[in-house]
């Protein structure tokens, strides 16, 4: 039977099977497609050079047309003909390392990623996988590799304390950081398989687990003890918490020293979190130019889902109102630094959480408590979604010029619900006069 022409009538009509397969150019000899069974196309060429069948990989069906594809192809045996063998390609370019794809991959493989999350994975690359398997050749690389790759992270293989010119870096293992570290080499090697480098990820098959739900929510007994050991910590202070065998010198004598007042702005950074359901680092970056207290919106440019408006309540407004801002710093929640925003809350954490006998919980819950109490009080999945960021931003953007939707509502019910077991008042109007900065 006379072959087909290869047109993009008869690609399209190639379904994917169990395993690859060729269809042939009937009008160009040599000249093909392969199909894999994910049902990708690729166009090859096949000569034989000194007695040896050859194959190359012109291109994708879809980033080539048939034509594009078949003028390449003609060009490639056009210099078969003249002796040279174009499926020769120099063995890096050909088979990498892991380190050389890892790093090509930074280049080209993951510009659809937000820049955070590439600073992420360049730290997992540097720590983890080059240091495990970076001298391994991809075409080398077996699903083996991977499950001791993960069982060594998880034993802690390469945690480390670095020294670096900014201070330090603490690398740590464990089962969570080993799961993540696997799902991002397996991110690398799919873009292996799209370079053609591989046919097939030794990724699949490589059993990690499940990550734990991490989902802890407050109880409105939780809630009231919180709130109390948030204004315990903005007044009188926390009691000092001394650890057994620390150095007796260093403690203060007189039991009214024996307190700590814990800074005004970290306790009103727990405080938003908690009415508003933001993430941690929409806070702790924000800026008072993106703060609408007239409207009631934090129009945030960039969070992990992009452009988006955050609805605060009543007593969000309230805890915004009451922090002082402070002159020649532009953000709400300001650190030690002149002119920067606090860079974290661990340690005020520590210690309210500690105070209020809540140690398991971690600054993420607060979101998910915010959630909780949502679809408790029956707003709705939908409603609370758009509230917590988790729709487009355009989604959330039809609602921002209302003055009294379900979003406006459900904000101010949640956050009533939270400030009432919390103790934040929440009388306070749409325009709420800002309290006198700090020289």
């Amino acid at each position: 039977m006379t072959k087909a022409k290869l047109t993009t009538t008869v690609l399209d009509r190639l379904e994917p099977r169990q395993s690859d397969y060729v269809t042939w150019c009937g009008a160009l000899p040599g000249f093909g497609v392969r199909v894999r069974p994910s049902g990708r196309k690729s166009f090859i060429v096949q000569y034989d050079f000194h007695g040896k069948s050859r194959k190359v990989t012109v291109g994708t069906f879809g980033t080539l047309t048939v034509e594009q594809a078949r003028k390449r192809a003609t060009e490639l045996l056009a210099k078969v003909q003249l002796g040279e063998d174009v499926a020769a390609k120099p063995a890096v370019e050909a088979n990498p390392t892991i380190a050389e794809l890892c790093a090509e991959y930074l280049l080209k493989g993951c510009k659809h990623k937000k820049a955070s999350t590439t600073l992420t994975d360049k730290g997992r690359i540097e720590r983890h996988i080059k240091p495990l398997l970076g001298h391994i050749r991809v075409q080398d690389l077996k699903r083996r590799h991977i499950d001791d790759f993960f069982a060594d992270i998880a034993a802690g293989k390469t945690a480390a304390d670095v020294k670096t010119e900014r201070g330090r870096v603490i690398v740590t293992g464990g089962e969570g950081t080993a799961r993540r570290t696997v799902r991002l080499l397996g991110g690398i090697l799919t873009y292996a398989v799209d370079r053609e480098y591989i046919s097939e990820n030794p990724r699949k098959g490589v059993k990690i687990g499940k990550d734990k739900s991490g989902e802890r929510f407050l109880s409105g007994e939780e809630l009231r003890r919180l709130g109390d050991a948030l204004r315990e910590a903005e007044t009188v202070g926390l009691p000092w918490q001394f650890n057994e065998g620390a150095n007796e010198k260093h403690r203060p004598k007189k039991a009214e020293n024996q307190r700590e007042v814990i800074a005004e702005h970290a306790v009103a950074a727990i405080r938003l979190l908690l009415l508003t359901g933001c993430r941690l680092s929409e806070i702790l970056k924000l800026e008072w130019a993106n703060v609408d207290l007239e409207r009631g919106f934090l129009r945030l440019p960039d969070s992990k889902t992009g452009k988006k408006d955050v609805v605060l309540g009543a007593p969000a407004l309230k805890v915004l109102a009451d922090i002082p801002r402070i002159k020649g710093n532009p953000y709400v929640i300001v650190g030690e630094t002149e002119g920067k925003p606090r860079s974290d809350l661990k340690r005020p954490w520590k210690r309210i959480t500690a105070h209020a006998g809540l140690t398991d919980l971690r600054l993420h819950d607060l979101r998910h408590s915010f959630a909780s109490v949502g679809a408790a009080s029956g707003m709705g999945l939908p409603i609370v979604g758009k509230l917590l960021g988790h729709s487009s931003p355009s989604t959330t953007a039809r609602y921002a010029h209302l003055a009294d939707d379900p979003l406006r509502r459900a904000s101010d019910s949640i956050a009533n619900s939270i400030a009432a077991a919390i103790g934040v008042g929440s009388d306070v109007s749409n325009v709420v006069p800002l309290k006198e900065g700090a020289a």
